[in-house]
């Protein structure tokens, strides 16, 4: 069986596609074509807000899924987990540490601190001046001060109110010696004072503030406290070494100075039995 029918050709007469037999298409109209390009814009727009949409609800599903395991699952964990802390504050509250013992306590500190305070405030900053002419009462207005940047002060003062060292040849050269060492120890001791009551201030001060705590500690806070009062209990122990340490240069220093005269008499006797024992041999 054969195939008769035979390919037709097509050509363009005037713009307009035909074929062999004559048959010729039309093209088709102008607004038939942008209707088409119009339904496939339209098409394409709907796919590109379409896609984000599902996209979107796809990605807050996911969301929706993992707040609901929280609420859940961890939400009922976390649920339980305050309701134990709440149990352990409320033992802490009524039985170990309850509320209404400490604020006795805080208190009982308070009155203590407005009780004593006043007075022991006083005490340690009571005055005590004796003297009456004006050098030495400049003298001891220093001594009186607190202060270690008056030192300068008090060895000018020091020297005007006691005297200075004779010049070389208004005395002895022991004699002198003497008198330089005394005068040095003598200075060096109340120096010492000076700062010594200057670093008593600050124990007060750091007393204060420990007391100052103490009335508004809460549990727990003990060992820091303490811990407090021990550095500085060391530092007064720090402070009453260095008084003991000059005072026992100053008995060192009365000592040897005791001992001084003693060999001068010594000395002075053993020259006067010289003397006599020439003079009786003379004789």
């Amino acid at each position: 069986m054969s195939d008769n029918t035979q390919p037709t050709t097509e050509f363009f007469l005037n713009g307009v596609a035909c074929n062999s037999d004559g048959v010729c298409r039309p093209k088709p109209p102008a607004h038939a074509r942008w209707k088409r390009r119009l339904l496939i814009g339209v098409l394409v727009i709907e796919a590109c807000f379409a896609l984000p949409k599902y996209a979107q609800a796809d990605f807050l599903g996911v969301f929706d899924k993992i707040f609901t395991s929280i609420q859940s699952d961890i939400g009922s964990s976390l649920k339980t987990i305050n309701e134990i802390s709440q149990q352990i504050q409320k033992l802490y509250q009524t039985t170990v540490a309850p509320l209404a013992a400490i604020n006795q306590a805080r208190g009982f500190v308070a009155n203590s601190i407005n009780g004593f305070r006043g007075q022991m405030n006083q005490i340690f900053n009571t005055r005590f001046s004796s003297a009456v002419t004006p050098g030495p009462q400049q003298f001891e207005s220093i001594l009186h001060s607190r202060l270690s940047a008056q030192i300068p002060a008090l060895q000018t003062s020091f020297t005007t109110n006691y005297g200075a060292i004779p010049r070389v040849n208004a005395a002895s050269p022991q004699d002198r010696v003497m008198m330089d060492v005394d005068d040095a120890l003598g200075q060096e001791n109340l120096k010492t004072t000076l700062i010594a009551d200057e670093g008593g201030d600050a124990i007060l001060q750091t007393a204060e503030q420990m007391e100052n705590q103490v009335a508004v500690s809460t549990p727990g806070s003990n060992p820091f406290l303490t811990a407090q009062a021990q550095v500085a209990n060391l530092r007064c122990q720090a402070f009453m070494q260095k008084m003991l340490a000059a005072e026992l240069r100053q008995e060192a220093g009365r000592i040897a100075h005791d001992n001084v005269l003693v060999k001068r008499r010594t000395a002075a006797t053993g020259g006067i039995n010289s003397l006599i024992n020439g003079a009786l041999t003379a004789r």
